[in-house]
């Protein structure tokens, strides 16, 4: 029988779906120091905040995956009342965030705003989280600027929407790609491991692995079966 004391995982996180558009905003912390990053606050500030005090967290940072009005129209409110940084996307997503507050006002989400990021992220970048860090992958496809977090040891990934659980993200809006979008999903994605947990940007949680063998649009049976350029 092993008696060995279970050590706790070096971060946890809680998913809490925002604004009229349900996305996954994710509060993750790391376990030793409590202190706390909100990925892609779209919206609901106060209600986030509420969730960070009610679990006994410091709020460190804002992290955004991409400059889309529900994954990031809620940074400058936690920014504010905070005067915690805001950190990512990749720049080649400045004009949508330019865009968040005419965007916020056609889907009635008046409080978003615009906003400059403290520090922009690029492909290999690190983001510290009190005493670990995450992992910074610029996967554009859904926007150019798109980056995914991910915490190698937790074996997790915030991926925002350029992967779902049975489908990917869309690449219908300005600066779409569907060719860079399959590139950053088995090119960046699928080489972190089947194991890897990931909230993407909405519905359910799901894994890496699970993808390979069933989304299809991506798994390794459906791309084999697409046609060469």
């Amino acid at each position: 029988m092993d008696n060995a004391p279970r050590q706790e995982p070096p971060i946890k996180a809680l998913v809490v779906p925002v604004t009229p558009l349900r996305q996954n905003c994710t509060i993750v912390w790391c376990t030793r120091s409590l202190r706390a990053a909100i990925i892609d606050p779209g919206g609901d500030v106060t209600r986030l905040l509420d969730v960070v005090r009610q679990h006994g967290l410091i709020l460190e940072k804002v992290l955004i995956t991409h400059g889309h009005l529900d994954h990031a129209g809620g940074a400058a409110a936690l920014q504010a009342a905070c005067g915690v940084p805001i950190e990512g996307p990749h720049p080649a997503d400045q004009a949508l965030i330019d865009d968040i507050a005419r965007s916020g006002a056609r889907w009635g989400m008046s409080d978003a705003r615009s906003f400059t990021p403290d520090r922009w992220l690029a492909d290999g970048d690190r983001v510290s989280l009190g005493e670990t860090e995450l992992e910074v992958y610029h996967c554009p496809g859904h926007t150019p600027g798109h980056v995914i977090f991910f915490h190698r040891q937790a074996r997790f990934a915030q991926v925002g929407d350029v992967l779902f659980a049975g489908s990917i993200g869309r690449t219908d809006f300005p600066g779409g790609s569907h060719a860079e979008l399959i590139a950053s999903i088995t090119g960046k994605l699928w080489p972190l491991g089947d194991d890897v947990t990931f909230v993407p940007g909405h519905e359910r949680l799901s894994t890496f692995g699970a993808e390979r063998r069933s989304n299809p649009f991506v798994s390794d049976e459906a791309l084999a079966l697409t046609p060469g350029p």
